[in-house]
This record gives structure tokens, C-alpha cells and sequence, in this order.
């Protein structure tokens, strides 16, 4: 008995340490560095610098390295993961590649590796660079630059800066000269990189600048080409998209999707690399050679003296295949990026456009603590009309509102409609749209809906836009529509006018709702992800969709990212059973939705006529948006995900951010109709703490606990029924 006691202490000693070292090993996240990047970036800063030979150039944060050769030729010979000590490079490719008026060059690069498998360094010095490629003129080293501005109005997060703090590096390439011995044509390629401080991520584009004495076009180009490692090795399986590395890539041209992997399917691709013979895969097609770049086009003329920019992509490599780590990094690399996605108003969705309706929900807005009205879709309002009674109410509307204090603002459908007149797209044979219909956002109507979106909204005081049906990235085979010349160009320029479009919304400080992942173009939040007719079922199930939406939601997105829905009138179907209206008479339903948004720190449409329809209901929503912006830098902050919602025991999450004194909040739901007590085990890794944890249970006295030595502790809770409990951790 007394043994079988010991080997159960030492089993119970061995799991405790095997579960130390799952978060511990991450606290060594570079050679010369102790902290982890994910709980103290400070240490990480990004640098140039060269070998003491000057043959080489470094980029690098402590958290990810690449090594460019600069003779005979420019070429990244190294990209390692410093936070794994792993290689991520396995090859020598050219720095870029275009095609310019029909005809292929690399930009940069080595040939004569003898293998792909891996890259030996005593390889690199034999590396000889190929006569027919842009050749490496010069560098520039620089700090990173606004992409475009942002006036910021109405974001709460504290540490955010824009543009974001790192460097820049800049590799000049000039055409090779021609075999019959004439003058090199007056062409320069520039390779742009951006790398952060305290985020093992780069930013990376090309720019191609015309000094010749003709009109060149742009046919197509990839703006990165990585030889990465294979994330597995699957024989006889074909394998082609299947597993690529774990490494997050997307791009400025992202399009038709509220996630990232979908929306930059034009944009980028893992393909096989033909010469990586030596790879296991029978037909040779592992996906481990990334290819950024549009899928068709550019097909863009560069005038003469002119300067032709790509979109921006972004690469991410992941220091490990846990899902909480990896969706922390990349919500850790959006608020780097595109930091105008903190910002996260409180809205209500009105169904009415009427003059007493609105200036109604204004004032209830105001009263409770709302910061956004928005005139709906179904509310009547639409901006495309340009009789002077429109632009008349939205001023007046506009001014009512800013002397309450409350943001206001309306809804555009653009595409998912026919609008006719040879203004839609032309698609290919045997093509639809991704909508089923759509006009060409470079017809003649295209220009005239963006130019009375541009001068509505410098006019109208309207600060707030939904841009609904997004350009989802059709083409357009026409070659009657001004902006566009035919199918090649089309999707490259309908995705410029929609981009421009929201950067400026962007510059002017405008909030835009996108229901489509346009966060690196401007956008400020997309759909958290629900299915619309859940909202017809029945009040209490709405609930556990609710919680479960955003719980699935934010492994990529933050809790400002993504909009959730509460239905006040009925919404699709589902009559009184579905409906919180009258509020007062359902106001604990009302109560759990609003609850169930804001402690997640998510905020939902609001849709129906008013917020509250009696002192009861208003004093029941005041109390909680009161009680939300008390502690809203932390509500705002990372969710660490707990237990799902099933409507069946207790769901939470935890908010954590080691950079505030509230370094977590933990909120704990309870779906049964009894109170519920039990002990949870929750780990507080991720708020930085080490030693000791003081918890705070809805504001009462702290209670100090001792960390375990994987981080967590066993915290007694009593949960009500149908209710939610929430505990402060310092």
C-alpha cells in the first residue's frame, strides 16, 4: 500500500510538471530573452543589422530571424523561429517574381542547391545567381509608416500605437541586361519588408517603378516565395492544400469571408515546389512552397516615371500548435496592425427612419449609455438617394445626436443585388457570382455608388457606416465598364475602389461595420459568426447560441472584432416565443442576452424601435452598460477560452491582460434553472502572474491564492440560476 501511495505522488508530481512545462517552455522565447512575447513583448525589438563581413543582413526581433545574402545576388538563406529553434526555410528562392508585358523575371535569388530537404550553410557560398534575374543594387533601412491614416476617436485600448513600432527594410533590384549586349531597360523592383517590435510577424510587399521611355504592363507577380519546411510527411496520400506549415499568412486583398483563410483565397497559396525532389510524397505535391500573390491579374499599365505597389501580405509563423497560443498570437498580431479593430461602441440597430423614432432612440441611447445608433436595414433611410431631403434629415438626425452625445450613421447594400443597365458583372462561362447577382464596381454605376458614398458622408455628419455585401471578389469579363479594360484587370480594380474607399473612411474617423474580413483595408468589425435564423428559435436557446458563437468566434478574433445579434422585435420568423418585445415582460431573457455579450466583451446589434420600454427595463440596462465600461479595458482584452456553452453545467471565460491592474476577469455562466457550486480549475498563465493571484468575486473583498506550479488554481464558485457571476483577478 505504501508503495502504491508513492508512485501515485510521484505520477501526481510527474503530470504537474509535464503541465509546467507546457506554459514554462514558452517563457523562454529567445536565446537572449526570459519573457514570454504573449505576457511581455517589451523585450522583442526589431533590428538590421550586418555580418562583419557586410555580406549578409539580418532582420530580426528575438523572436524570428531572416538572413539575406547579398553576393552575387540578394536571397533570404535563413528564416528561423527563434521562440522554437526551428528553421523554417528549407530552400533558396528569389526574393520576388513579375511578369511584365508577358515576359517572367525573378527578382533576386541563388541557384544550385543540391537539395530542398534542408539547406546545408556550406551550401550558400557555392550558390551562384542566375544572369536573367534582377540584380541586388542596395538597401535602405527605415521605421515603419502609416499604410494609410486613422483618426482615432473612439478606441479604449491603451497600449495601441499606430503606425506600429519596428523596422523597415528595403532591397533594390535592377533588370538584368539583355543577352544581345543592349543597355539594361530603365526597370527597378523594390522588396519591402516591415518587422515588428514584439511580434514574431513581417509584413512584406513589392513595388515595381518604371524609368523606361514606353508604357510597361504588370501582368502578374508574387510578392513572396518561401521554401518553407513540411509540416508532414505523407507518402502515399495526396496532399496538395491539405496540411500546409503552421504559418499564418494573409494579405490586404482579402475578400467574400468573414474568415481570414477564406477571404484571402485569391490572395495567396501553398503549392508543391518542383524542385524538392528528395520529399517523400510519392506525387511529389506536399504543400510547402508559398506563393503570395493575386490569382489572376494585375494586369496593371505602369506609365512612364510611374510606380505600381502591391497589396501587403503578412506572415505569422506559430511557435506552437496549441489553439489557445496560436489564436493569442493572432489576435496579438491584429491589434499590432490594424489597431482601429479595439475600437468597439455600443450599438443599436433602429428599424425606423422616422424623425420621431430616431430622435427617440437617440435619446434612450444617451440615457443608457449607448454610443452608436445606426439606421437599419428595414429602417427606410437610404443614402443612395440624392434628393435634398435625404442629405436634409441626415444632418438633422446627425446634429441631434452629437448634442447627446451618441455617434449615428446608416446601412449600404452593395453587392448581392442586380442593379441592370450592363452595370453587373460579366462573369465567364459557366461562372455565377459569389452572390448570385452583383454589379461591377467599375461600371458607370459602380463610379457613381462610390461617389455619392464619398460625398454623403463628408456631408451628412454621419460617422458610422454598414457596408453590407461587401465586394466579395467577382470578376468582370466586360470590356465596355470605364474602370476596368477586361477580365484580367477586373478583380485587382474592384478591390482598389472598395480598399480606397474604406481607408479613407478610416482617415476621416468613420466606424465601419463589414460583414466580409476587410480589417487590414480599414474595416473595424466583421460578423462574430452566427447563423441568422437561430435567432427565430425559441428566447432560451438563443441564449446558448449566443454564448457559443462567441466562445467559437474569438479563436481569431478579439472580442472587438466580431458583432453578435439580439433581436428585439422578431427577426426572421419565430413569433412571440422568439420575440423579447415587450421588454418589461421578458426583461430576464433581455437581461441574459445583454449579459451574455457584454461580460464576453462583445457587443451585439441591438435591432428593434427602442431600448427600453419602461424605468425597470431602462434602470436593468444602464446598470450593465454601466457596469461594462467600469471594467472595459479588461472585458476588451484577450479571452483564454474555458468550457463551452451546452446548456448543460457552467460555461466560462477569461479575459486576460498582464498590462493592466486588472489582469483577468473571469465570467462564469450558469445555464440551469438551480444554483450551481463547484470548484474551477483555472489556469492564469496568460495574465502574467506567477506566484499569487488575487481574486475579487463581484467586487467584494480579495481572496489570495497560490498558483499551482502550472499556473492555476482550484476556484470555489456559486453560480444562480440562469445567472452569471464574474471574479476580477489582480
Amino acid at each position: 500500500m505504501k508503495q502504491i501511495q508513492i508512485i501515485r505522488r510521484r505520477l501526481r508530481c510527474f503530470f504537474y510538471t509535464l503541465a509546467a512545462i507546457s506554459f514554462v517552455s514558452f517563457s523562454h522565447a529567445a536565446t537572449k530573452n526570459n519573457a514570454d512575447w504573449l505576457v511581455d513583448p517589451s523585450a522583442y525589438r526589431a533590428q538590421v543589422h550586418t555580418n562583419a563581413a557586410g555580406s549578409e543582413l539580418t532582420l530580426a526581433n528575438g523572436l524570428i530571424t531572416r538572413t539575406f545574402r547579398l553576393a552575387p545576388n540578394a536571397a533570404t538563406v535563413a528564416l528561423d523561429n527563434l521562440v522554437t529553434g526551428e528553421a523554417i526555410l528549407r530552400g533558396v528562392k528569389s526574393e520576388a517574381i513579375i511578369e511584365l508585358d508577358g515576359q517572367r523575371y525573378e527578382i533576386g535569388g541563388l541557384k544550385g542547391q543540391p537539395n530542398y530537404a534542408f539547406l546545408r550553410p556550406e551550401w550558400i557560398a557555392e550558390l551562384r545567381a542566375d544572369p536573367s534575374t534582377f540584380r541586388f543594387i542596395g538597401y535602405e533601412v527605415g521605421q515603419p509608416k502609416e499604410r494609410f491614416a486613422w483618426k482615432q476617436v473612439r478606441h479604449h485600448a491603451s497600449d495601441v500605437k499606430w503606425p506600429p513600432a519596428g523596422v523597415t527594410l528595403r532591397l533594390d533590384f535592377a533588370a538584368p541586361t539583355p543577352t544581345n549586349g543592349t543597355p539594361a531597360p530603365n526597370l527597378r523592383v523594390s522588396v519591402h519588408y516591415e518587422l515588428y517590435d514584439g511580434l514574431p510577424c513581417y509584413s512584406k510587399w513589392i513595388t515595381v517603378s518604371n524609368g523606361t521611355d514606353k508604357v510597361v504592363r504588370l501582368d502578374r507577380f508574387s510578392s513572396e516565395v518561401i521554401a518553407a519546411v513540411e509540416r508532414t510527411s505523407e507518402v502515399d496520400e495526396l496532399s496538395e492544400g491539405r496540411t500546409p506549415p503552421n504559418i499564418h499568412v494573409e494579405t490586404e486583398m482579402a475578400f467574400g469571408g468573414m474568415m481570414a483563410a477564406g477571404a484571402n483565397r485569391h490572395a495567396f497559396r501553398w503549392l508543391p515546389d518542383p524542385e524538392f525532389r528528395s520529399q517523400v510524397n510519392y506525387e511529389r505535391r506536399t504543400p510547402c512552397l508559398l506563393d503570395v500573390g493575386p490569382d489572376l491579374g494585375p494586369a496593371q499599365d505602369i506609365a512612364l516615371g510611374g510606380t505600381f505597389e502591391s497589396f501587403r501580405a503578412w506572415v505569422l509563423p506559430f511557435d506552437s500548435t496549441d489553439r489557445e497560443r496560436c489564436g493569442l498570437a493572432l489576435r496579438r498580431m491584429y491589434r499590432v496592425i490594424a489597431p482601429w479593430t479595439t475600437e468597439n461602441p455600443l450599438m443599436m440597430h433602429l428599424v425606423s427612419s422616422k424623425g420621431s423614432a430616431v430622435t427617440n432612440a437617440i435619446d434612450q441611447c444617451a440615457e443608457v449609455g449607448f454610443e452608436m445608433l445606426i439606421l437599419s436595414f428595414g429602417s427606410g433611410f437610404d443614402m443612395e438617394n440624392e434628393k435634398p431631403a435625404t442629405l436634409e434629415a441626415a444632418k438633422n438626425f446627425a446634429s441631434y445626436a452629437r448634442s447627446k452625445g451618441v455617434e449615428i450613421g446608416s446601412y449600404s447594400l452593395l453587392a448581392s443585388r442586380s442593379v441592370g443597365g450592363s452595370n453587373d458583372v460579366v462573369m465567364p462561362p459557366g461562372e455565377k457570382p459569389i452572390f448570385g447577382n452583383s454589379p461591377c464596381l467599375q461600371s458607370s454605376w459602380g463610379t457613381n455608388y462610390f461617389r455619392r458614398l464619398y460625398e454623403f458622408h463628408r456631408a451628412s455628419g454621419f460617422t458610422l457606416l454598414e457596408h453590407d455585401g461587401s465586394y466579395p471578389g467577382d470578376v468582370c469579363a466586360s470590356e465596355q465598364h470605364p474602370g476596368h479594360r477586361g477580365l484580367a484587370d477586373s478583380r485587382w480594380n474592384q478591390w482598389h475602389e472598395i480598399s480606397d474607399f474604406y481607408k479613407w473612411c478610416r482617415a476621416q474617423g468613420f466606424y465601419l461595420n463589414v460583414p466580409d474580413h476587410y480589417f487590414l483595408a480599414g474595416s473595424t468589425k466583421s460578423g462574430m459568426g452566427y447563423r441568422e435564423d437561430n435567432w427565430s428559435l425559441p428566447r432560451a436557446q438563443q441564449v446558448i447560441h449566443t454564448r457559443q458563437n462567441i466562445f467559437d468566434g474569438t479563436w481569431q478574433k478579439s472580442p472587438s472584432m466580431g458583432w453578435m445579434f439580439v433581436p428585439l422585435t422578431q427577426y426572421q420568423g419565430g413569433g412571440a416565443a422568439a420575440t423579447i418585445e415587450p421588454l418589461d415582460e421578458h426583461l430576464d431573457h433581455y437581461e441574459r442576452m445583454l449579459v451574455s455579450n457584454l461580460a464576453l466583451g462583445v457587443q451585439a446589434c441591438y435591432r428593434g424601435p427602442r431600448l427600453y420600454d419602461t424605468d425597470r427595463t431602462r434602470a436593468m440596462v444602464k446598470s450593465w452598460v454601466s457596469w461594462f465600461k467600469a471594467h472595459r479595458d479588461i472585458l476588451e482584452s484577450d479571452l483564454v477560452h474555458g468550457r463551452r456553452a451546452d446548456a448543460r453545467d457552467l460555461d466560462w471565460m477569461l479575459h486576460v491582460n498582464p498590462k493592466l491592474k486588472e489582469k483577468g476577469m473571469l465570467v462564469v455562466f450558469n445555464p440551469l434553472n438551480e444554483t450551481v457550486a463547484k470548484k474551477l480549475r483555472v489556469n492564469f498563465y496568460y495574465t502574467g502572474l506567477t506566484e499569487t493571484v488575487r481574486v475579487r468575486e463581484q467586487g467584494r473583498a480579495a481572496k489570495r491564492f497560490k498558483l499551482d506550479r502550472d499556473y492555476s488554481i482550484e476556484l470555489p464558485v456559486q453560480v444562480p440560476a440562469q445567472g452569471m457571476s464574474w471574479f476580477v483577478i489582480e
